[in-house]
């Protein structure tokens, strides 16, 4: 397969990817307990928050359910129309992505309010493979990039609202 024919994939994995910096830095602080979704009624930190929303993310990801992913996100999100089209395609094409490997270089709340939230987050993707039947390609190694996540509190559930990439 032609690597540049995978560079719509590559940007959507580095969402996905800013997205699984939640879980590396609250794994880092609490390795023995599995981040839980996390709702009104739950206090949370900001980090929480998007480890808990990534860690859902991540298993709809993995299992290929693209309505538990469109649950994610706020309805009519441009963000979550482009991640549900993406895992679709990619469940059509029978892909997935291994070793997914991310450098966080700088992460910072820059707004926080008790329906808002929006987060700062510098990384880049450092390893992983597009894996499906009898191909596997490496993904190149991406650039550091600077993206800005703003998640929205509805119905008591934390949901994305937009990930921004930063000039």
């Amino acid at each position: 397969m032609d690597p540049r024919r995978l560079l719509p994939y590559l940007l959507a994995l580095t969402v996905c990817a800013v997205l699984a910096t939640g879980d590396l830095v609250l794994l880092t602080q609490h390795p023995a307990a599995p981040p839980q979704p996390v709702s009104a009624a739950a206090p949370a930190t900001p980090r929480d928050v998007l480890a808990a929303w990534d860690s859902r993310r991540a298993e709809a990801w993995a299992t290929g359910d693209v309505e538990a992913l469109r649950e994610l996100y706020v309805a009519g999100s441009p963000t979550g129309r482009a991640d549900v089209r993406m895992l679709s395609a990619y469940v059509a094409r029978g892909l997935h992505v291994e070793g997914l490997t991310t450098q966080v270089l700088a992460w910072r709340v820059v707004d926080e309010a008790p329906d808002a939230l929006t987060i700062r987050v510098t990384d880049r993707v450092v390893g992983g493979a597009v894996v499906g039947e009898g191909t596997s390609t490496l993904l190149p190694r991406d650039r550091a990039s600077t993206r800005t996540m703003v998640l929205r509190r509805v119905d008591g559930d934390w949901r994305m609202w937009a990930v921004r990439e930063r000039t």
